[in-house]
Order: C-alpha cells, then structure tokens, then sequence
C-alpha cells in the first residue's frame, strides 16, 4: 500500500514539474508587435483596411474543395468493390469520374484554371 502511494507521489511531483517547466518555457512576449495590433492576419493595421480581395483566388479555392469532397467519395468506392456487382461498380464508377472530368473541362475552358491572364 505504501509503495503504490509513493509511486503516486512520484508520478505526481515529475509531472507538475514537467508542466511548471514547460510552462515557464513557453512564455512569450507580452509586447509583440503582431498581438498588440487589432488584426493578426498578417495585415498592417495603419493601412486601409480595404483590401481588394481575388475573385479568381476564391474560384480556385471552390473548385478545390469541390474536387476534396469528390475525392472523399470516391475511396470508399474501393472499399464497396468486394462486396457489390461488378458490372453496377464499374459504371457507377465510370459514371462519377466522367462527371468530374466534364466538370474540370468545362471549368478549362471558362478560363477558371487560368491564374494569370
């Protein structure tokens, strides 16, 4: 009973120290420059604060997105691979990946691919 007790101890008193030096250690400065302006985007505060924002940069960002979450459901169509009909997987398949590919022709073709024109 004792040497549970004191092992708790030890194991107490090594991790409060751990957690006292790491916090001692990761101490930053309370006057940064970054944390002391209203904005901590990477923008000068002192300039307009009206930036003109890339409508193209927003249309790469969509067209991104859109093709992760064609992405996240394309892999469990591996998975479903053992277990459905062989024919009705490879058209689905087939199907889908068609469809993502009209989609990225199309989007070449409007010129959203274009970064500089």
């Amino acid at each position: 009973m004792f040497s549970m007790i004191f092992i708790s101890l030890i194991l107490l008193t090594i991790s409060m120290i751990m957690m006292l030096l790491a916090s001692i250690l990761s101490k930053k400065t309370i006057l940064d420059r970054e944390k002391c302006s209203p904005f901590e985007c990477g923008f000068d505060p002192k300039s307009s604060s009206r930036l003109p924002f890339s409508l193209h940069f927003f249309l790469i960002a969509i067209i991104f997105l859109i093709f992760d979450v064609e992405i996240a459901l394309i892999l469990p169509m591996i998975i479903t691979l053992n277990y459905s009909n062989l024919f009705m997987w490879t058209t689905t398949s087939i199907f889908f990946i068609i469809i993502l590919l009209l989609g990225l022709y199309h989007e070449m073709n409007q010129g959203a691919l274009n970064w500089t024109n």
